[in-house]
């Protein structure tokens, strides 16, 4: 049989070529890990530029953390209680993501609302995550102490007891990394003009402490 001219064998690696990308084109591609972050006006960002709020600084983080192809999407929403996040989980996880990050229920406490009523919204929230099968944070707020000792108790009772029943990965407070070696006059350094929302800074000290246990809920999704 006549072997094939020198010209053809080209041909034929371009055929070879061909048909490898063709194959490739039909595998699905690897889009890595999507996280919703579903709050308030601290998960939002409020006051802030886009690259200096919470999802932009925690998608940094995890990237110089070994997570680069994690996406945080920003599902917050300034003023929003947990009645207002129970309205609208199931239009956010529309977004198919794979883990999700609950930061809600600081604005129940700035109306004085109900903890009975806070409890029911956010077990409908995390009900409605843990069907879809994603793994979840529960970051709580703390409670200030003017509220009396029988709310703050109630309140601050919702996270742990929730986090329980649905296998959440609990997060005591948002606010937790703002207080690690710092005094109270420091501490408000890192708050904006209105003394409720962090600053970038602030909100770069509020990143670095709860972005191992993002990385735990990162470990979980790949699962």
């Amino acid at each position: 049989m006549r072997s094939p001219g020198y010209g053809a064998i080209p041909g034929l690696r371009n055929l070879a070529v061909a048909l490898l990308l063709l194959l490739a084109a039909g595998l699905p591609a690897s889009a890595g890990i999507r996280i919703l972050a579903f709050g308030d006006s601290l998960t939002a960002g409020y006051g802030l530029p886009p690259d200096q709020g919470f999802t932009a600084q925690l998608q940094a983080w995890l990237a110089a953390h070994g997570a680069q192809d994690v996406t945080v999407i920003n599902a917050g929403v300034s003023g929003d209680t947990t009645a207002g996040g129970r309205a609208r989980i199931d239009w956010a996880l529309g977004d198919d993501p794979d883990a999700v990050i609950v930061e809600l229920g600081a604005n129940d406490l700035l109306r004085g609302l109900d903890p009975g009523a806070a409890k029911d919204n956010l077990a409908a929230i995390l009900a409605a995550i843990d069907k879809r099968k994603l793994p979840a944070i529960l970051a709580g707020v703390p409670v200030p102490p003017n509220f009396g000792a029988e709310y703050r108790d109630a309140f601050k009772a919702i996270y742990p007891d929730l986090a329980k029943q649905y296998g959440a990965i609990l997060y005591p407070s948002f606010f937790a990394g703002l207080g690690e070696g710092r005094s109270i006059p420091q501490i408000m350094l890192l708050f904006q003009g209105d003394g409720l929302h962090p600053n970038a800074q602030g909100v770069a000290a509020i990143v670095d402490n709860i972005g191992p246990v993002v990385l735990d809920l990162v470990a979980q999704a790949r699962k």
